[in-house]
């Protein structure tokens, strides 16, 4: 059998036509991302060959038709499986962004979304040139244009209306304490004993309870919160090793492990992307 070849190209960077929106683009031949989540909306094009995406609503297969879309907060991780490329370009939009986009709409309420796999060919049409515009950046109107128009279409054709399912009361307090106190300490070296002594509940029970009601362990949404952290400080211009030590991490090469792993670039490309602003 031939060798796979490994050679990855990705390109990331942030523009200045919406606040808070970034843009990846990425050649994989051999990458899969650990469980995550973002805190962005993250729209993507897969443009050749695919993967397999595992999230709370199972394991799906994205690819050059379908337009896959995630709410923040959202698990998934990806394996490409026997797939011999991924190549593709995906949209994030955090909060501000959000709001930039839904001001733009007219609209006071920004939809949820019931699936993440979309079969829409005008849509992703639409998103694959407003992405290839934002690249080329020759022509701010037309990329706004572009912008406006494809979350406008995708919002009115996809949207839930901001219905979200519901999870038991119990449930749902038990693991916003817990949160609450993961978002306050995320820096410390917290243990699961700790969590779920707070949460009164046995180490295996938080374990099920925040899977079923985060779609992330407690470890994986500790890393997630350390990972967002990373970026904050790598934007106000702190170093890697800096950035590391201040959100909790035991070294440089934990953080760029973990960020290679969950956003397919590392710390170092995320900073020159936004020191490119």
């Amino acid at each position: 059998m031939a060798r796979r070849d490994t050679r990855n190209i990705t390109k990331y960077w942030c523009t200045n036509s919406v606040p808070g929106m970034s843009l990846l683009r990425a050649d994989f031949t051999s990458h899969d991302y650990a469980p995550h989540a973002h805190d962005a909306f993250v729209i993507a094009v897969t443009e050749a060959g695919g993967a397999e995406i595992n999230s709370a609503r199972g394991v799906e297969w994205v690819c050059p038709s379908i337009l896959f879309v995630s709410s923040p907060q959202e698990r998934q991780s990806a394996r490409m499986g026997d797939s011999a490329k991924w190549v593709y370009r995906s949209v994030y939009l955090a909060e501000p962004a959000v709001r930039f986009v839904a001001h733009r709409l007219g609209i006071t309420t920004v939809p949820h979304f019931t699936r993440s796999m979309i079969e829409d060919g005008y849509l992703i049409e639409r998103f694959g040139c407003m992405h290839r515009a934002l690249e080329a950046d020759d022509d701010s109107f037309r990329a706004d244009e572009l912008l406006i128009d494809a979350f406008g279409i995708l919002f009115r054709r996809h949207g839930s209306g901001g219905i979200r399912p519901a999870h038991p009361p119990r449930d749902r307090i038990i693991a916003g304490r817990i949160i609450e106190l993961m978002q306050a300490r995320y820096e410390e070296n917290l243990g699961l004993d700790e969590l779920a002594n707070t949460a009164e509940l046995t180490s295996f029970q938080l374990i099920r309870l925040f899977k079923r009601i985060v779609g992330l362990t407690p470890h994986a949404y500790l890393v997630h919160l350390r990972l967002n952290a990373a970026c904050r400080y790598l934007k106000r211009g702190h170093s890697l090793a800096e950035s590391a030590q201040a959100v909790g991490f035991c070294d440089q090469s934990a953080l760029t492990r973990h960020f290679k792993r969950c956003y397919g670039i590392t710390p170092l490309q995320f900073a020159e992307a936004v020191r490119a602003r």
